[in-house]
């Protein structure tokens, strides 16, 4: 993989672990003591300040380091999670997006001046919840030499205290490298405080033998710091590292959080030093320090022993020898690779692919769907039976091919979903409302292309809902309602569509104030009926509002109109369903896919039709005298129901004379049913949905066109608009016989 391609996929899980610290970050506001979700968000930050690191993002990384360090701190308890820490941490993560999609668009480019006042900011907020830093501090006091042993240490090696414990020996060279042990300690010191130091003279030679530009002495510390780790300690000692030996110990409570980090960790790395300094519990140096000792073991060992496994030496014993990791440590990473390398033999593969590759894969397979449907065809011509058989085992194979393509476009509508909890959470405050967000069916797929392009209309209708529907709270309270109002996101699937409803329990639409302001404006007469639907379809007008003042979410009118054009645009309908004092519903029905769909091929004349073979109910066959009958009518008896009808011959103006046989299709699109009466039933078709162009943009009764396996090409018909049109026509037709 290049540089790019390494690049892009950091800035996908970017993306990804970003959405994941918001999710985690608004489940704190109900839940502040959830240590899943404040393990989640630090989990995030650290990834993509250590992933930041390797493609020298330093912008990313000095930023997100400050926010890990606060993270930190709410993780060990220092910090109690608020309201307004959340809100800073939402406000962060915003500003790590933006400087992640800064990259995106230019990876070379440096923060604009708004991004960088915006950083600037947010740190000072920061600070107030960071260990202060601290004065410089005079040298601690040296305590009188003292035996190794007065170290206290438990079974394991690990620490009796609650302190780090700094086992360190100096050089003798140091002095002469122009470094100065003291200044060291000083420097640690203020990172937090030196509880205690134990001065070692053992190393110290006879008065005669001692040179005094060497050094001799070592020093046992117990150190205890906020918000300090092991990397951290270490650092302090980082230009003094090839001068001395180092060994950090950390506090006993310190243990159990390494092993619950390397129960967290993830397991795309299982080896044994990898984890332990992945959880923090070992620095890189420790580690390769540890390899290095591995390695002349090995050596040595292979010299003396015969079989070559002999000379094969464990990192986790020279790790536990060398004092630089507890055996508990050792034991819980040991758990961690066996566990890992077990569910990696399990697991199956997964893979990223560019989108634009899928969709050649969707294109490629909808040509081969149109050269097996005309592979088909002329085997019918033929007549011979085992080029028939072989067509009919290769149009299988052709479906099995597409159901596959198709399945790897579906995704669960769940994550568009989750965006809106931001959403409702910071429009609530904007308006001094509370309001919570309800979602349901978030397992529900639909084709990746849909889901793209519903994200804008559900926009509209969330803000909607939440500045026009739900009403302030004394006014809940008085009609009997919880202060706390609620929006609702639902999806599900129904009759070969996708339902995406949208709703509220608030006051619900007032059909008078839309009536008459839709006669304000012209759009309708004082004398026209309209049905409740009717009038509430009024609102998708454009630059129709009710909003008795303009605000920064609506009342200028723009927004419903373009809810509706843009989920036309796929194929869709919306329909509104509104009670008065309770709430309103919203409901989006879509295509699940725009690619490849499977069809019932109609003939009218010399045209051929498709309709969406999972919106057809039945077909009957037109007698003699029901044809007599239903040129009087469009409607027929269906077994005790009213059943409206259009005839496709005279719907799309079709010449030439009419089929002795005449057949009624019956369709069903939400709810309600309609017939389409047609000269021939030609069968199944799959059908690949071309678009029709600007040209046709206005055609009623179609959505689009398909070629045929002849060459010849069908119209798709858009079944909800005929639908719509012979249940009109049925209520005109009813209401003027009454």
């Amino acid at each position: 993989m290049d540089i790019d391609q390494a690049l892009q996929t950091f800035i996908m899980e970017s993306r990804e672990l970003l959405e994941a610290m918001e999710e985690s970050l608004l489940g704190l506001e109900s839940s502040p003591d959830d240590p899943d979700a404040i393990g989640a968000i630090f989990r995030a930050a650290h990834t993509i300040k250590g992933s930041g690191g390797l493609f020298g993002l330093d912008g990313i990384v000095a930023f997100t380091h400050v926010v890990e360090n606060v993270l930190d701190r709410v993780r060990g308890g220092e910090v109690p999670i608020n309201a307004d820490l959340i809100a800073l941490l939402l406000s962060c993560r915003d500003h790590i997006g933006m400087l992640v999609e800064q990259i995106a668009v230019d990876s070379a480019a440096s923060p604009d001046k708004e991004t960088e006042t915006t950083g600037a900011m947010l740190l000072n907020q920061l600070k107030v919840y960071q260990t202060g830093v601290k004065e410089q501090s005079p040298v601690p006091a040296v305590a009188p030499s003292q035996p190794r042993t007065a170290v206290a240490l438990q079974p394991g090696g690990t620490v009796a205290s609650d302190h780090w414990h700094i086992s360190l020996r100096f050089g003798h060279d140091v002095l002469r490298n122009g470094m100065d042990p003291l200044a060291f300690i000083r420097y640690l010191d203020n990172m937090g405080k030196i509880v205690h130091v134990v001065t070692l003279p053992d190393a110290l030679p006879h008065a005669p033998d001692m040179d005094p530009e060497s050094c001799y002495l070592g020093f046992e510390i117990d150190f205890h710091g906020d918000n300090v780790d092991k990397a951290a300690i270490e650092g302090v000692f980082e230009f003094v590292r090839d001068d001395c030996t180092l060994r950090i110990l950390p506090p006993h409570s310190h243990i159990e959080e390494y092993i619950q980090l390397i129960d967290e960790l993830p397991e795309d790395k299982v080896l044994l030093g990898e984890l332990l300094v992945n959880c923090g519990s070992l620095t890189r140096k420790e580690l390769d320090e540890a390899l290095r000792l591995q390695a002349l073991s090995a050596e040595c060992c292979l010299k003396a022993a015969a079989d070559k496994e002999d000379a094969v030496c464990k990192l986790g014993d020279i790790l536990v020898e060398q004092r630089m990791v507890q055996p508990e440590l050792v034991d819980a990473a040991l758990g961690k690779q066996k566990l890992a390398k077990e569910n990696k033999a399990q697991e199956s593969k997964l893979i990223r692919i560019q989108a634009d590759k899928l969709d050649q894969l969707i294109n490629l397979v909808g040509e081969m769907v149109i050269a097996g449907a005309s592979t088909s065809l002329l085997a019918q011509r033929t007549r011979d039976p085992a080029l028939h058989e072989s067509t009919s085992t290769l149009s299988r194979l052709v479906e099995e091919i597409r159901d596959s393509a198709l399945q790897l476009r579906m995704v669960q509508i769940g994550e568009t979903f989750s965006r809106f909890n931001r959403v409702v959470r910071d429009v609530s405050k904007e308006i001094g409302k509370e309001i919570g967000l309800a979602i349901d069916g978030a397992e529900t797929e639909l084709d990746k292309s849909v889901v793209e392009k519903i994200g804008d209309p559900l926009m509209h209708l969330v803000r909607n809902s939440m500045d026009h529907g739900i009403e302030k709270a004394e006014i809940r309270l008085q009609r009997g309602k919880p202060a706390k109002g609620t929006v609702r996101l639902n999806a599900y699937h129904e009759s070969g569509s996708i339902v995406v409803e949208v709703g509220d329990d608030g006051g619900g639409l007032n059909r008078a104030k839309i009536f008459a302001k839709a006669l304000e404006k012209g759009l309708v007469t004082a004398n026209q009926t309209l049905s409740d639907q009717e009038v509430y379809g009024l609102i998708f007008e454009a630059g129709f509002s009710t909003a008795e003042a303009v605000t920064n979410l609506s009342g200028r009118g723009v927004g419903m109109d373009v809810v509706r054009r843009n989920i036309e645009a796929l194929r869709g309908t919306v329909e509104i369903d509104s009670r008065e004092g309770i709430g309103t519903t919203v409901k989006i029905r879509l295509p699940l896919t725009l690619a490849i769909i499977d069809g019932f091929l109609l003939g009218v004349g010399s045209a051929s039709y498709v309709v969406p073979l999972d919106m057809v109910m039945e077909c009957i066959e037109l007698s003699e005298a029901e044809r007599q009958e239903t040129r009087e009518n469009n409607y027929i008896n269906l077994r005790g129901t009213v059943l409206p009808f259009i005839r496709l011959r005279d719907q799309f103006r079709e010449r030439g004379k009419a089929s002795r046989r005449e057949n009624i299709v019956v369709v069903q699109y939400a709810g309600q049913k309609a017939g389409l009466v047609v000269d021939e039933l030609m069968g199944e078709f799959q059908t690949v949905i071309k678009p029709l162009g600007k040209l046709f943009g206005n055609l009623k009764g179609v959505s689009g066109s398909t070629i045929l396996g002849s060459g010849e090409v069908a119209l798709i018909l858009d079944v909800p608009a005929l639908i719509q049109r012979a249940v009109n026509k049925e209520s005109q037709q009813l209401a003027y016989g009454m």
